[in-house]
């Protein structure tokens, strides 16, 4: 028999084991060659209005998502190594050497991946259209995706993928190699002793935590303001400390207190505490490392869900013009529409008029941040605002008498309305108006490009059409041609043509809707769907550490397991002891993840952004589906476990 024949007897004898292993590497190839296949997929590229930014942003997160695979796998190889020290020691004790058994790992491994590979692929294929369709749903471009296999994607999973099948020899041969002949048979014989717990050590890691979450909840305060970074690293070390330190020691001295309890040996108490006791120094880094990470994945997914919901409504409001720009010559006004119409109708136009003014001096009074605007304003009468308020559906009518006025401003500035103390504007030399309201409402957006870059916004200020009246006679007048279209989110290239055609004329203005949405909402969309492949890798990594630990955890307990049915506890029982044993083990650290993650979330997401009405639900879904995944490995680690300690029994 050669190694090759010896492998695949392997593969077939120990299928479980195998199967374990083999979805480690399939669930990775399907996320990989998915992910990386939508950068290749036809559909998505024609789509995509920022062709350079999307293949950018979906390189380096193919890059990361390979990375998180690969760390993943390499411990699910390191698990499976564990759990055949034994059969190794055996094939040592036979006479076989170290690189044979390595070449006998590596010939499992290149069967193993070989599946992988081919059926991940297939599998991966077949969800692109899926997630593709997800992407462009994200995007809210309503494009049909095909099923989808480029070639490009299936070389780069499989160079990629021949590179793990290396490193995974190489961490195989090292495993064998560095531990002994004696160690591989008692390798299973190990057990942690109880832990001694101290109360001082587990009410300081209450201490620890509630401060953390104190100092969180005064984030706008001084000492976050004049010392940051030292107060930051504060609470990160704190809310650290005090996670490990909760499971280490209180999550003990709770376990502790039970067993000291009348009733602890009534029932199946005993049972499921013991355990539990003897395997907390062995689970305190894992349960650490799962509450923190599961924190910092809930926390980030949930930041950037709401910065994408946030960016969609803001390039809305900020960008409420489909398509404006300075008055051209009636042949080349003719030549614009006529582009429109060829691909996205005109819906309404409106054409308004001002007049410019030379530098207001004192316009800091009426901007928190006046270097986001033009330092000339713009007098518009208010029959022209209340013109594009019924162009656009949206925002109030003035009504202004004599000398009353109207700021008009962006999100970042606060509305507000003067009533005891109007502050004046001066603008003409000695025209003199009452500021009696500054309102946000982009009468004139930012100007755009179709690369993206911008300029200051045009300074707006609305007055009565009696006081313009009184001054167009004798001031230059500017005209903007403002225009809705239809389906203006796909609108680029026509917006790239008119840009060429404004420009023509130096200083002219433009603005298209098109121009910020591509940048801000395709950014933000790719963004949340990279993170949330992020996510799904690392949930994933995180519940199979755990499912792995407790598969190794079974199969050392199948001798104390037989024990106990001889005694007569029967399978009802013995599932009540398995599902309580592993809900501590599941629990605590999912809880304290979320806790975690929510007063970060409260208080520097939900208390800040008020007027957002999915926030909340956007928050409560994310944290949902991540206990939705958590409560699928333990209903799964909880019918292994018993399958597993009963093995014995039925052979």
């Amino acid at each position: 028999m050669n190694l090759v024949d010896l492998s695949w007897r392997n593969m077939k004898r120990n299928f479980r084991l195998y199967t374990i292993y083999f979805i480690s590497m399939f669930v990775g190839v399907v996320i990989y060659f998915t992910f990386s296949g939508l950068m290749f997929n036809k559909d998505v590229v024609a789509a995509i209005q920022n062709k350079e930014n999307y293949k950018m942003v979906i390189s380096l997160a193919s890059v990361i998502v390979f990375l998180f695979i690969v760390f993943f796998i390499l411990y699910a190889n390191s698990f499976f190594m564990k759990q055949r020290k034994k059969e190794f020691g055996m094939y040592l004790l036979y006479g076989m050497k170290e690189r044979q058994v390595a070449a006998m790992v590596f010939f499992e491994t290149l069967f193993l991946s070989a599946i992988s590979v081919f059926s991940g692929i297939l599998i991966g294929g077949l969800l692109s259209k899926f997630f593709g369709a997800v992407l462009m749903n994200l995007m809210r471009y309503n494009e049909d995706i095909s099923f989808a296999f480029p070639l490009e994607a299936i070389v780069s999973t499989v160079l990629l993928f021949a590179l793990l099948i290396i490193i995974i020899t190489i961490q195989s041969y090292f495993n064998v190699r560095r531990v002994q002949l004696v160690e591989l048979f008692h390798a299973k014989e190990k057990r942690d002793k109880p832990f001694t717990f101290s109360f001082g050590l587990a009410l300081l890691s209450i201490i620890l935590i509630a401060g953390s979450y104190y100092m969180i909840t005064i984030g706008d305060t001084d000492i976050w303001k004049d010392h940051f970074k030292e107060t930051l690293a504060a609470v990160t070390v704190a809310l650290i400390a005090g996670t490990y330190l909760f499971f280490r020691q209180f999550s003990g001295w709770m376990l502790q207190k039970l067993s000291q309890r009348k009733n602890y040996f009534i029932g199946s108490k005993m049972l499921w505490i013991s355990s539990l006791r003897f395997s907390i120094r062995g689970n305190t880094v894992n349960f650490t490392f799962n509450s923190l990470i599961s924190a910092i994945v809930i926390f980030t997914v949930g930041f950037i869900a709401v910065d994408y919901a946030v960016k969609g409504e803001v390039v809305k409001k900020e960008f409420p013009n489909h398509i404006a720009f300075s008055t051209q010559d009636d042949a080349t006004q003719r030549q614009i529409e006529q582009l429109m119409n060829d691909s996205h109708p005109i819906i309404d136009h409106e054409t308004i008029t001002g007049i410019q003014t030379e530098k207001i001096q004192n316009r800091n009074a009426f901007f928190s941040h006046p270097e986001y605007y033009t330092e000339e304003f713009y007098l518009f009468p208010e029959s022209q605002l209340n013109a594009i308020v019924d162009l656009r559906k949206a925002g109030e009518k003035a009504d202004l008498e004599g000398e009353e006025a109207i700021v008009l401003t962006r999100g970042i500035d606060e509305p507000e309305k003067y009533k005891s103390s109007q502050p004046e504007m001066t603008v003409l030399e000695d025209n003199t108006f009452r500021v009696v309201e500054k309102i946000r409402y982009p009468l004139l957006s930012i100007p755009t490009s179709p690369g993206g870059n911008t300029q200051p916004q045009p300074s707006v200020l609305i007055i009565s059409n009696e006081a313009f009246e009184n001054l167009r006679e004798h001031h230059t007048l500017s005209s903007f041609e403002i225009y809705q279209i239809e389906d203006p989110k796909t609108s680029n290239d026509v917006s790239r043509e008119i840009y060429d055609l404004v420009m023509k004329t130096e200083g002219a203005y433009y603005s298209a809707y098109i121009d910020m949405y591509s940048l801000d909402t395709e950014s933000s969309s790719l963004i949340l769907f990279s993170v949330a492949f992020f996510a799904v890798i690392a949930l994933f990594a995180l519940g199979s550490v755990i499912y792995f630990k407790q598969l190794r955890e079974a199969t050392e307990e199948r001798e104390h397991y037989a024990i106990l049915r001889k005694i007569g506890v029967d399978d009802k029982e013995m599932k009540k002891i398995i599902r309580k044993q592993l809900l501590f083990v599941f629990l605590p650290p999912l809880l304290l993840g979320l806790l975690h993650s929510w007063f970060l979330l409260y208080y520097t997401v939900i208390l800040v952004i008020k007027d957002l009405p999915s926030l909340t639900a956007i928050i409560f879904s994310v944290m949902g589906l991540y206990v939705l995944t958590y409560l699928i490995f333990y209903i799964s680690s909880v019918s292994i476990y018993y399958k597993i300690v009963s093995e014995k029994n039925t052979r």
